[in-house]
């Protein structure tokens, strides 16, 4: 199956998605957000290496950052922050660039490593979209963190790569269905920045009146 691309979904809802299904709905779906110190943070670091003029060729490395990237098959687009190219003798050609390249993506983030995969799910999707663009194979992608000052390797296991698949034919439905799910209430909830709009207090099955009546209370 191939999507159109008016049906085209964001790349990186995924990491979204992965942490929350309610808050990539709220975002994507209902297209409401709220800023915090923590995704204002993020903005200035993501926005710091979003460069789509710049372009750096060291000995055998081509750097290139903002490249655009999609994939009919999983309807997505989006753009990568940076993409290396290396060049190695079992790689691709590239267009104006003499010998063969194999790609690393490299995907920068605030904060340090988290204990859940979003970020590597992110990563993971881009690569794909890489593979599908350029008709190539990536084995990793690094993920860096501004709190660590240090790259994480990240290998794209079938396991990563399945589950990407999955997350996206599930966004694509509820999308479609313009569909927002409830959640269980959970301490990660809090440090959200759609804390308030989400009032995930409120996906709980108890009565309007209850509700209405607690918060007289």
């Amino acid at each position: 199956m191939e999507y159109q691309e008016e049906d085209y979904l964001m790349l990186s809802g995924i990491q979204h998605f992965a942490f929350c299904r309610r808050q990539w709905a709220l975002i994507h779906i209902e297209q409401q957000w709220q800023e915090n110190i923590r995704t204002f943070e993020g903005k200035i670091m993501h926005d710091n290496a979003h460069d789509p003029d710049f372009r750096e060729k060291r000995k055998d490395v081509l750097t290139v950052r903002a490249m655009k990237v999609f994939s009919r098959s999983m309807g997505i687009s989006g753009e990568c922050d940076v993409v290396e190219f290396h060049r190695s003798e079992d790689g691709i050609t590239l267009q104006g660039c003499e010998g063969l390249f194999y790609v690393i993506p490299v995907e920068y983030k605030r904060g340090a490593p988290k204990q859940h995969d979003a970020d590597e799910l992110q990563l993971t999707a881009q690569a794909m979209c890489l593979e599908e663009m350029l008709v190539t194979q990536i084995k990793k992608g690094f993920l860096y963190y501004g709190e660590t000052r240090h790259r994480t390797e990240v290998i794209f296991t079938p396991e990563l790569r399945e589950k990407v698949r999955k997350s996206f034919e599930e966004m694509h439905s509820y999308y479609k269905r313009s569909y927002t799910p409830k959640v269980k209430m959970n301490p990660s909830c809090k440090q959200c920045s759609l804390y308030d709009l989400c009032m995930p207090q409120l996906c709980k099955e108890i009565s309007a009146a209850k509700y209405i009546d607690d918060m007289i209370k």
